[in-house]
């Protein structure tokens, strides 16, 4: 027990003491940008992070794309299942369901993946990572709005990262040395910036029904949980990359679901309490968690 305490320590410590940063920076009034650290993020940070760890570590294009894949499968089975739930209970299908079935894989499960798994964490992590911010910009935000928006994805520089990542990949192209260093020190915000930001997000939102945050919280745990395990097992995917997926499956529901309902006029109070309950419990829970998938 000892021993698996001290192992936990220096995956866990990290994350929380980031996102408390954030938390305490928001709760003493001090000004945070959200808007500008997400567009920093979302628009420089992440693709540099991207295209500097795969090409960095030599993922193969194939890999990249499987585990991408894998996530988008993932994810469309929690949104199944999880729309189905929605509506059994009278609730409001189309904006909730980003709540239930996109999971806060980058501002939570990447840092998570890369101090339980380290370099190799982190490669296999972001294919998942950059597929959920795809899903995002478009099904969450279509579900959000009410109207289709697929030509987000022309908007969304993580995408032409990851597919130059493959081009170098597929070819066999050694990545300009200049260009390894500026994206890998671009690329070197991204996990701070992410948990401060969450942090700061998480001091800003408010729970208004217990009960109704809980049960979508519990929802999109679970759902995750099942299908990362369910895919794993269908695709009968190989160590280490059958945890990350697990791991990122089981995320609490993404803060980018309240700043889209925020925006778009959608249920507020609901989402937000869901991502508040969900990042406690996910936090609560993610020693038994990372105990099983680093065993």
């Amino acid at each position: 027990m000892i021993d698996l305490i001290a192992a936990l320590i220096p995956v866990l410590a990290p994350v929380i003491a980031s996102a408390a940063v954030g938390y305490v920076w928001a709760r003493s009034r001090h000004p945070f940008d959200l808007g500008f650290v997400t567009r920093l993020v979302t628009y420089v940070g992440s693709p540099c992070l991207v295209f500097s760890t795969l090409t960095k570590f030599h993922v193969p294009a194939g890999e990249i794309i499987g585990q991408a894949g894998l996530a988008m499968l993932s994810v469309f089975a929690c949104g199944l299942v999880g729309g189905l739930a929605l509506y059994a209970t009278g609730r409001a299908v189309r904006p909730l369901l980003p709540t239930v079935m996109l999971p806060n894989a980058g501002n939570l499960g990447l840092p998570i993946a890369y101090f339980a798994f380290g370099d190799e964490g982190l490669a296999l992590a972001l294919p998942f990572s950059a597929a959920m911010t795809l899903l995002q910009f478009t099904v969450g935000v279509s579900c959000a709005s009410g109207h289709s928006r697929w030509t987000e994805i022309l908007k969304t520089p993580t995408i032409y990262a990851i597919l130059l990542a493959i081009a170098f990949a597929a070819g066999g192209i050694d990545t300009p040395r200049w260009l390894g260093n500026a994206t890998e020190l671009l690329g070197g915000v991204t996990l701070p910036l992410m948990l401060i930001a969450l942090g700061v997000s998480l001091a800003s939102l408010r729970i208004a029904n217990l009960g109704r945050a809980l049960w979508l919280a519990a929802l999109r745990l679970g759902l995750g949980l099942a299908a990362g395990y369910g895919v794993v097992w269908l695709a009968d995917i190989p160590q280490p990359a059958a945890a990350i997926l697990i791991l990122q499956s089981a995320m609490p529901p993404a803060v980018f679901n309240y700043l889209f309902a925020a925006r778009y006029g959608g249920p507020v109070e609901e989402v937000a309490g869901a991502v508040v309950v969900g990042t406690v419990i996910s936090l609560l829970t993610l020693p038994v968690l990372l105990a099983i998938l680093m065993a």
